[in-house]
């Protein structure tokens, strides 16, 4: 069986002041540092040791981390 290569490129983002989740595309070429909640309007950054917001609030970790675990 073949190891999957691809980065998948969505994720779902979960604000952790107000619970809001929404769907959201990750770029490939860059980090994504701030994110601003389009509920409650909280901006998010990365937690201490992750690189970017979709390691810290997404249900999937950046194309970066995923592509480095092959």
């Amino acid at each position: 069986m073949a190891e999957q290569t691809r980065a998948v490129l969505e994720s779902t983002l979960t604000c952790p002041q107000c619970g809001h989740a929404k769907r959201e595309f990750m770029p490939v070429d860059f980090c994504l540092y701030f994110y601003t909640c389009s509920k409650c309007r909280t901006s998010l950054r990365p937690l201490e040791g992750h690189c970017c917001v979709f390691c810290s609030y997404g249900n999937v970790p950046c194309p970066p981390k995923q592509l480095s675990r092959f």
